[in-house]
């Protein structure tokens, strides 16, 4: 087994250009097939409010079942990095944001919190930051605000929108974050933000202009009811057993042949 993925890791891997490697993961037996495929980044995503749970999206997730989802998820890896999310309403302000965290870190393991946050959240980000707890900010599409959004909507198609996403990137960057995602995020602008932050940057439908991706594990699965992102891809359906379509996925995005053009918003 290779040496544990530590934030430094990360790091020399965006100097290096070499691409990171995330995915979710919600329990200990695909914790540990994601971690046996070389997955640099785990991610306990509230995604888990859809493709766990059944529900309509992330809201009703709650830091309980945060925290659960983590303890199982920490059990299965050996090597990779365990990123989790911050519910919804969970990261309000400086003092429930620290609590939040502490459970996730104290009580399920996690080496890291992913925060939805804007430029006029960077102060809870630096409140974060301050006391010691890496932070990912999760900017573009904000899944936890798609009831403002109107629905889930590629960001940064027009000149107001790419510019609010630059000014995001950069104050986040600036509280102290020590990753940045972007998700449903015109490619374009994707590699812009690249351009004028020195963080990791992860993508999910932000195009091939990243310095690693991240996929859902049911959606590159194929196992997701309904219609499938179209920023991912199956793989499973390309190789025949969930072990080796994560090898797929890993190689694919080491080798920057995924995403391509079909998964990609202009």
């Amino acid at each position: 087994m290779n040496a544990a993925v530590t934030l430094a890791t990360l790091r020399r891997m965006k100097t290096e250009q070499s691409p990171i490697v995330a995915i979710t993961a919600y329990d200990y037996s695909f914790a540990r097939l994601v971690d046996a495929a070389g997955v640099d980044v785990v991610l306990v995503g509230d995604s888990l409010g859809m493709v766990m749970q059944g529900h309509g999206s992330t809201v009703p997730v709650t830091l309980s079942d945060m925290a659960y989802h983590t303890r199982c998820v920490a059990r299965g890896l050996e090597r990779a990095y365990l990123m989790v999310d911050l519910p919804f309403l969970s990261d309000t302000d400086d003092h429930t944001a620290l609590r939040s965290a502490a459970r996730l870190m104290k009580e399920g393991g996690a080496d890291m919190v992913k925060i939805e946050a804007h430029a006029a959240q960077a102060p809870v980000v630096e409140a974060l930051s301050h006391a010691g707890v890496p932070v990912c900010a999760h900017f573009g599409l904000r899944p936890q605000r798609v009831g403002q959004l109107g629905g889930y909507r590629v960001q940064g198609r027009d000149e107001a929108g790419a510019r609010q996403v630059l000014e995001d990137a950069r104050a986040l960057e600036a509280a102290g974050a020590d990753i940045l995602l972007v998700e449903c995020l015109s490619a374009a602008v994707a590699a812009q933000v690249r351009e004028q932050t020195t963080l990791p940057l992860i993508g999910i439908g932000a195009g091939v202009d990243c310095d690693g991706q991240i996929l859902v594990l049911q959606d590159m699965l194929g196992v997701t009811p309904g219609q499938p992102p179209r920023f991912s891809h199956d793989f499973l359906a390309d190789t025949g057993s969930a072990q080796s379509a994560v090898e797929a996925y890993v190689e694919a995005v080491r080798t920057r042949d995924f995403p391509r053009r079909e998964h990609t918003f202009e």
